[in-house]
């Protein structure tokens, strides 16, 4: 667990995005389904995730073979940086969709990975799988109620 600060302050870098880009006139103008969040609920949510993320990875960090486990991990740490920018920044909701689809493939991957290593680990990564859920319908809800405007 000594590599723990470590992992968290790696998850620094897509609160940081999500610090940077966020909702705003653009967002609050959209139309949302009823069971969007309040905005004040997700920085919550995303502490406890980073915190859960974290101490998944440093539970399989060091282990046998938790190359490929740490990668996906990296990777799915990555992916969640681009949403913010895309989806806020760039105001690109099908983007943002796309995006998100492929965190929730990345997490998934990292939780069948983290389960070869550690059960407690793959637990801790099951409530991002659930939100990533929450999130990727969330996105599309709001991506179809929402159609984008036609280009020239």
């Amino acid at each position: 667990m000594a590599l723990f600060p470590l992992y968290l302050a790696i998850c620094a870098v897509p609160a940081a995005a999500g610090i940077l880009f966020k909702p705003g006139t653009w967002y609050r103008a959209l139309d949302k389904p009823p069971w969007t969040p309040p905005d004040a609920l997700f920085p919550v949510i995303w502490a406890a995730l980073y915190v859960l993320m974290s101490l998944a990875a440093a539970r399989v960090a060091g282990q046998p073979g938790s190359e490929v486990a740490l990668g996906l991990w990296a990777l799915q740490i990555a992916i969640s940086t681009l949403w913010s920018p895309v989806f806020f920044g760039l105001h690109r909701i099908r983007a943002g969709a796309v995006v998100i689809g492929l965190l929730w493939l990345a997490v998934l991957a990292t939780t069948l990975a983290f389960a070869a290593h550690d059960t407690l680990a793959a637990l801790m990564m099951v409530p991002y799988l659930a939100w990533g859920s929450f999130a990727l319908a969330l996105n599309l809800s709001v991506m179809l109620r929402n159609p984008a405007p036609a280009r020239p």
